[in-house]
């Protein structure tokens, strides 16, 4: 055999080598979501290749068969055709034996890097770069290899599936999207650009509406502007002209005897019309819908679906009520909306490295200003207050502070034990994963 057929041959091998890696690659990394939209626009090559996917027992298995029996002839080839002519080649500087070890060690070098660069390096990040199209192309010349080896391919799928069998493993394709992987989806398309930041945390926030409670998006009890269903007319106008608001909820006694609500433009129609406002009249206060504080924002919404309402009064296990929520709060926080008009801003950032926020803050929204991913004991609390509470194991104080994970949480201002400001500011850059050196209890102020 001649330098020229024997270079033909490995050549042929190198393409045949590489088209099973192009195969193999291209099959592993298609997505089906692309493959399953290209199939709905009438690609039949789509549709084979989704089945082989969930069915890729064969398939690889033609590709093993072929690259190992290439391999092996590549090698044999490459060592009787190369070997001679680099063993004459040494042989004008080297003696016989040493140029003959010299040669068979050069043409080894030779034909492995070819292999390597030509047959698996160059055909796989291809097949990476662009897995859909290729993968619908050698679909088919697959298919003839998958009937050509039909006898091979059956003895040695059987005996995988007798391995997996006897591991206890399932062979089937896990094809099941969590939230997780559509996160890391949305994740990946930010970094690339196709989503704004606002797009991806918004469609965040959509998957959190589970795991979120219907506490962290309501207006705490002590901001619930409400009225007594036997107040007077006066005193009803000059509650709507100090706090106006699109709902109220009606309690007889206190507020935790909710016996309805009222909308506020009924309210006004009959200011309008110049009629009197009376509480007890019915037909001006509607029907409230109660719901407890354990709930989740999905379940809120769902429940707002069901009675056609979009407002609700929230208790607590002892039916006293801690806050209301309506449509809109629930659609702020699907929104990413962190602040609210600038008289009901919650979180507001100072500079580069403070932030002023208010106690009553869901902690899912601070950890997301501050970039952290969890707080300490964050099963005990949801509000800043709350983790303030639990970290100094009494009720704050002014100027009390705790510091953790590289921020310093000091409070401004309590009113009537109610912590109305805090200021959070960036300490100096601390171990990953370790809390400030500084104790909580230590971190307190008297």
């Amino acid at each position: 055999m001649t330098l020229t057929q024997s270079l033909l041959i490995i050549g042929l091998l190198i393409a045949a080598s590489a088209f099973f890696s192009v195969a193999e690659i291209s099959l592993a990394a298609a997505r089906r979501l692309r493959l399953r939209q290209m199939a709905d626009e009438g690609d039949a090559r789509a549709d084979r290749v989704l089945r082989l996917q969930d069915q890729p027992g064969d398939y690889f298995t033609v590709v093993q068969v072929g690259q190992n029996a290439v391999a092996i002839l590549g090698g044999i080839v490459g060592e009787g055709a190369l070997s001679p002519h680099f063993s004459a080649l040494f042989a004008l500087w080297l003696p016989g034996a040493t140029a003959e070890k010299a040669g068979f060690l050069a043409s080894f070098l030779a034909v492995t890097s070819l292999f390597i660069l030509f047959a698996d390096l160059f055909p796989k990040r291809l097949g990476m770069a662009e897995p859909e199209r290729l993968v619908v192309r050698l679909a088919q010349p697959m298919a003839w290899c998958m009937t050509l080896l039909r006898p091979l391919v059956w003895f040695y799928s059987r005996g995988a599936d007798a391995l997996f069998r006897v591991l206890g493993l399932s062979s089937l394709r896990d094809d099941r999207i969590t939230s997780e992987d559509i996160l890391a989806m949305m994740e990946a398309g930010a970094r690339a650009g196709v989503l704004a930041a606002r797009e991806q945390q918004v469609i965040t926030n959509v998957f959190e509406l589970d795991t979120r409670t219907v506490s962290s998006a309501m207006s705490p009890r002590d901001r619930v502007a409400f009225f007594l269903r036997d107040e007077p007319d006066a005193v009803i106008r000059l509650r709507i002209a100090a706090e106006p608001f699109s709902t109220y909820p009606v309690c007889e006694g206190d507020i935790d005897h909710v016996v309805g609500y009222v909308d506020a433009k009924d309210l006004f129609q009959r200011v309008l019309n110049n009629q009197s406002i009376s509480l007890a009249d019915d037909s001006l206060v509607r029907k409230v819908l109660i719901v407890p504080d354990r709930l989740t924002l999905s379940e809120v919404l769902e429940q707002f679906r069901q009675v056609h309402e979009d407002f609700a009064v929230i208790v607590n296990e002892y039916s006293l009520v801690v806050g209301v929520v309506t449509l809109n709060d629930v659609m702020s926080t699907v929104m990413g909306d962190l602040v609210g008009p600038a008289d009901e801003e919650l979180i507001v950032r100072r500079d580069e490295n403070s932030w002023l926020i208010d106690g009553v803050t869901p902690v899912e929204d601070v950890l997301h200003v501050l970039g952290l991913d969890e707080l300490p004991h964050s099963d005990e609390y949801k509000t800043l207050a709350g983790f303030l509470m639990v970290m100094l194991r009494r009720v704050p104080r002014r100027t009390d502070s705790v510091s953790w994970g590289g921020y310093k949480f000091e409070v401004l201002d309590v009113d009537s034990f109610r912590i109305d400001q805090v200021m959070v500011s960036r300490l100096k850059p601390a171990p990953m994963g370790k809390a400030d050196t500084a104790a909580p209890a230590a971190a307190a102020s008297p």
